[in-house]
């Protein structure tokens, strides 16, 4: 009786464990979605730059290292190809830094997870811009350009063409060339910002750490705003004290005036 009871306890034990393997599996997986969920990618088919502008708050010691540490994980391809596009710092009691880089879309969710390490994420927003229509336009151009391309080479090579027709045709023939170059170039950039994601990071140093420096900065310029303040009460002594020695003594004549006055009426009466 005792073994069975041994038996069931031990199988009922194995399952426990199996059981707590398989959630602990479940949460895995679904840390790892989690993880992933935040990165956006274009749909199949579309044509959709997407942008992401992130603020972060970051102690004042941190950023400018933070911001090194950004741009050489971009320009070294860590989480893909990525290029640097802006990067700025400013000093002083509220140091910022900011940082703008064209990355893969895989590369979206590292490189901003590198950016709010030991931060706070205060601001998160993503767009997109449907480029399907300046796509559309400019490939039709471009084939518009490269048929008349190959007709005027055709008619060029006609034996009957005359000179004045066939300068007008080159000139004509090097512009279509110009052309079709700048529409090559504007369907590379539309491809390149579909194809990568724009991704704009501003560093600030938390509120508190700024009311903190506020407070410190009003303590430190409170000896200068009392000088200050000492000085303007001298200059305005200094300024005001003739015309009180002035007022004073023409009121001290004139008070002695007016008794002698009143002496004289009293003896007169």
């Amino acid at each position: 009786m005792k073994r069975t009871n041994g038996r069931h306890a031990g199988a009922l034990a194995g399952m426990l464990l199996l059981a707590l393997a398989g959630c602990s599996k479940h949460e895995s997986a679904a840390d790892g979605a989690a993880g992933g969920a935040g990165a956006v990618a274009s749909p199949e088919g579309a044509s959709l730059a997407y942008e992401h502008d992130i603020d972060i708050q970051l102690d004042a010691a941190q950023i400018g290292a933070r911001v090194k540490a950004i741009t050489d994980a971009c320009q070294a391809a860590r989480f893909g190809d990525c290029a640097v596009l802006q990067v700025g710092q400013q000093g002083g009691e509220y140091p910022t830094g900011s940082i703008r880089v064209r990355i893969a879309p895989k590369g979206v969710e590292p490189i901003i997870g590198l950016a709010g390490q030991g931060g706070e994420v205060a601001s998160r927003n993503t767009h997109a811009e449907d480029l399907a229509q300046q796509v559309a336009d400019t490939a039709l151009t471009k084939a518009r350009l490269q048929k008349e391309h190959e007709r005027l080479l055709a008619y060029q090579d006609n034996k009957d063409v005359k000179m004045a027709d066939l300068l007008v045709i080159t000139q004509r023939l090097s512009e279509i060339e110009a052309g079709v170059e700048q529409a090559s170039k504007e369907a590379a950039q539309q491809r390149r910002r579909i194809d990568t994601q724009l991704v704009t990071m501003q560093f600030h140093t938390p509120s508190g750490q700024r009311s903190r420096s506020e407070i410190g900065e009003a303590l430190r310029e409170s000896g200068t705003i009392l000088t200050t303040s000492v000085a303007f009460v001298i200059r305005a002594v200094a300024a005001l004290l003739p015309v009180a020695l002035i007022a004073w003594l023409f009121g001290w004549i004139g008070l002695r005036l007016w008794r002698r006055r009143q002496r004289r009426a009293a003896r007169a009466g």
